[in-house]
């Protein structure tokens, strides 16, 4: 089964009923999984946790039976780490967090589809990547 990694933007954006964006997120999120399994990684676990108040409260938010969680592999560490050096040596500033280079690092390296509303910096840095955005 194809597999879809799904960015912590699409399900805060669901997860805190975002006014402007909930409707395409969990729409989005719909149609990803009736074709492919839904897949998240520690950091996209991390970045969603911080409107949490326990991890039973999350886990139950992001059930494993909906997302399979994987760790990152390290061979997506080593191209984060090349593409944040290219984003670094294009001027980018160094408040822009690394988590996003691992995300599209992670689905770059596992040949993923990565759904996300902010396609803007993968595009640029994963251009071979598939991407499920507005």
């Amino acid at each position: 089964m194809a597999a879809v990694l799904v960015d912590s933007n699409v399900l805060l954006d669901i997860l805190t009923a975002d006014p402007q964006w909930e409707s395409w997120s969990a729409a989005a999120l719909q149609e990803a999984g009736a074709d492919a399994a839904l897949v998240i990684n520690p950091l996209i676990f991390a970045e969603v946790s911080v409107g949490f108040s326990s991890i039973e409260a999350l886990d139950a938010a992001l059930p494993g039976d909906l997302y399979r969680r994987e760790d990152l592999p390290y061979e997506a560490a080593f191209l984060a780490g090349k593409c944040f050096a290219r984003y670094r040596r294009d001027g980018g500033a160094r408040r822009s967090p690394l988590p996003d280079f691992y995300v599209g690092a992670h689905a770059a390296v596992a040949g993923y589809r990565l759904l996300t509303r902010d396609a803007t910096r993968y595009r640029t840095y994963f251009p071979r990547l598939t991407l499920i955005a507005p």
